[in-house]
């Protein structure tokens, strides 16, 4: 409970912008699922095919995973706010259409006709008949998709949208239980606050409806007037994926743009989501840097089946990568760090020493006994498990785990080998040695700024100041850190300048 208090203490001013953050997102979501799906199911009440065809159509699409749905959207309108949008207002429309589909069409067809005998026009019998009588069930159904909306908005944190998935995500990441507890039940007082507040809609007379519902999009639109008043100078956004280290690189990026040129003014958005999602953030520059590895590139970004990586020296697998990224985007990689955060099979230390483990290729000697737990992302790659499969002839039980949980599992002993990067804290902090590669199978990733080359021309600056990293930091120096952030609670901005602090990379520190 301590924790709790001291984590929420910590946190209130980050809790408070990403709660406002989700509320936006979530109310604008909600007026807009609202503005298509009323209008729609009032007019198919006539239709009644028509009806059943529309209500498949949204029914058909709230079943499509979210994250799916999500990762269709990124190639059409990119990441941030607007994807997030988009498919929750997806996410509404069932709820919404279908409730006031039945509660116009459910009234009693003697109402319906002692209407048309007072010679009411369609209009005047739609707003003084049909919709007061519907209200409750049009209400109920809003509210439905409210509930339904602040949930899913949750991962909205996935794709850069920020809200309050932020703090769940990273309290997974991180195994920080009191992030994820902040993060739910915020979500989950939001959801009971909009609830009451549009049952307060239902019973308000029409003109208190009108005005509170006024009040509410002034309140939002104002707030966003001016969060873009005050970020109308041009800004440089740099953004990192999920976990401690990225979030440690971004705040170095940062701490050097700033010293280099005090007139800069730079952006960090951490945990932005995955690889794919930040790659198409800075192509279609919505974001302007974010720290990619050169063996990612190579594996996973550049569309050319031809590459071999197996074999690459560090520096052949950075030229590739660079060249690749040229020719493919017109994006550019600067020079890496030094540090290899590879890919590696890890298990427990008494378990290597019990079972007398020292590469991969040991592992055939008790593949029948072996319980892995990997990452989804490492067992579908060509460089990860299938790699595995192929060059090393293994085939043991696998079962998939979000990363945060796999270290956990193997802590547990409800596995006995997981996948693993070579910098992450949680060796240490879980006693767990890594398996040597004896194959050969891992590429090489280094760490290194990815930007687009037009942004690299216009700012020279920024690649003078980024380029004072290039061959600095060391693995046993980036676990180091990783384990400061992760196991020792210390802000991922403090490490990061303390590093560069200590390095003498700040002339500001000088």
């Amino acid at each position: 409970m301590e924790n709790l208090l001291e984590t929420f203490t910590e946190r209130r001013g980050e809790l408070w912008s990403e709660l406002l953050n989700h509320l936006g997102i979530s109310v604008i979501s909600l007026l807009i699922a609202m503005l298509i799906a009323i209008p729609l199911a009032i007019w198919v009440v006539r239709y009644k095919k028509v009806a059943e065809i529309g209500l498949q159509i949204a029914g058909i699409l709230q079943t499509i995973p979210s994250l799916a749905l999500l990762g269709l959207l990124i190639p059409l309108v990119g990441i941030g706010t607007t994807p997030a949008i988009i498919a929750l207002v997806i996410y509404a429309l069932l709820p919404i259409f279908q409730n006031t589909y039945l509660g116009i069409s459910e009234i009693d067809p003697a109402i319906e006709e002692a209407a048309d005998a007072f010679g009411m026009s369609k209009m005047r019998k739609l707003f003084k008949v049909e919709l007061p009588m519907a209200r409750p069930a049009i209400v109920s159904g809003i509210r439905t998709a409210m509930v339904l909306i602040i949930g899913t908005a949750t991962l909205a944190a996935l794709i850069g949208a920020g809200g309050l998935g932020t703090f769940i995500l990273l309290g997974i990441d991180r195994n920080d239980m009191p992030l994820i507890i902040i993060g739910t039940v915020s979500a989950a007082l939001l959801s009971i606050i909009l609830s009451s507040l549009i049952r307060w809609f239902e019973r308000a007379k029409p003109w208190q409806s009108m005005i509170g519902l006024a009040v509410l999009v002034v309140l939002l639109g104002g707030s966003g007037a001016y969060s873009a008043y005050a970020n109308r100078q041009q800004t440089i956004t740099i953004a990192g994926k999920l976990g401690s280290e990225p979030e440690i690189l971004i705040n170095m990026y940062k701490d050097l743009i700033e010293d280099e040129d005090s007139d800069i003014n730079v952006e960090v958005e951490p945990n932005f989501g995955k690889t794919t999602f930040l790659y198409n953030a800075v192509k279609n520059d919505q974001i302007d840097i974010y720290p990619e590895f050169t063996g990612t590139v190579l594996e996973t970004l550049i569309d050319d089946e031809s590459i071999d990586t197996q074999g690459l020296s560090e520096e052949e697998t950075y030229s590739q990568a660079r060249e690749k990224l040229q020719e493919q985007d017109q994006l550019t990689l600067l020079e890496p760090m030094s540090y290899n955060n590879a890919y590696a099979l890890a298990v427990k230390d008494d378990f290597k020493e019990e079972q007398q483990l020292e590469s991969i290729s040991d592992l055939a000697s008790i593949e029948e006994d072996i319980q892995a737990g990997m990452t989804l992302e490492f067992i579908d790659r060509e460089d990860g498990l299938r790699g595995i499969e192929d060059l090393y002839d293994l085939d043991f039980e696998t079962s998939s785990m979000e990363p945060a949980l796999r270290y956990q599992a193997i802590d547990d002993g409800r596995v006995n080998l997981i996948d693993a990067y070579s910098t992450d804290s949680e060796l240490r902090q879980y006693h767990l040695s890594i398996l040597n590669d004896d194959r050969g199978l891992f590429p090489k990733y280094q760490g290194a700024p990815l930007m687009s080359t037009e942004f690299a021309e216009d700012n020279p600056q920024v690649v003078e100041a980024l380029d004072k990293l290039g061959g600095k930091i060391t693995e046993e120096e980036m676990q180091e850190m990783n384990y400061e952030v992760n196991v020792e609670d210390q802000a991922p901005d403090e490490v990061a300048h303390n590093y560069l602090d200590d390095n003498g990379l700040l002339e500001g520190d000088e």
